[in-house]
C-alpha cells in the first residue's frame, strides 16, 4: 500500500490527541536535560520532541508533493481538511489551546500551503511538446 495519498501529519495529530487526552500529558514536562560543552544546560520537553518530530515528517509531506498524480491531488485535499480539523479543535477543544498544538497547526499550515505551492511549480515545468514540425525555408 502506497501513503501518497494519506496526508503524514495525521501522525503527530493523532499522537497529540492521544496523548493529551489518554494520559493528559503535560507538554511543557521536562524530559531530558543534556549538559552542553558550554557548561549550559539543554532541556528538552515533551512539546519540543512533538514538534521536532512534525518537521521531520513535514519535509517528508513535501517530498510527496513533488509528484504529480491522483493521488496527490487527494493528499493535498486530505490535508486540507486536516488542517480545518485542527483549526476547529484549536479553538474550541481545551486541551488543545496550547503552544505545541499552536505550532503542529503551523506546520500543517505550511504543509497544505507548500504541498500545493510545490505541486503547482511542478505542473509548470512538465511540459509536453507533441509533434513538432520543421518548417522549410
Amino acid at each position: 500500500m502506497s501513503l501518497v495519498g494519506i496526508p503524514l501529519m495525521i501522525i503527530p495529530f493523532a499522537i497529540y490527541n492521544m496523548l493529551a487526552f489518554l494520559l493528559s500529558l503535560d507538554w511543557g514536562k521536562q524530559t531530558a536535560s543534556i549538559h552542553m560543552v558550554s557548561g549550559a544546560a539543554w532541556t528538552l520537553t515533551y512539546g519540543e520532541i512533538m514538534i521536532a518530530a512534525s518537521v521531520i515528517i513535514l519535509f517528508f509531506e513535501l517530498l510527496k508533493s513533488t509528484r504529480l498524480t491522483t493521488r496527490t491531488i487527494v493528499d493535498h485535499t486530505l490535508s486540507t481538511l486536516l488542517f480545518i480539523g485542527m483549526i476547529i479543535e484549536f479553538l474550541l477543544v481545551q486541551k488543545c489551546a496550547t503552544g505545541t498544538f499552536f505550532l503542529l497547526l503551523v506546520i500543517s499550515f505550511v504543509d497544505v500551503v507548500g504541498g500545493f505551492t510545490i505541486a503547482i511549480r511542478a505542473a509548470q515545468r512538465e511540459v509536453t511538446v507533441e509533434g513538432v514540425e520543421k518548417v522549410a525555408a
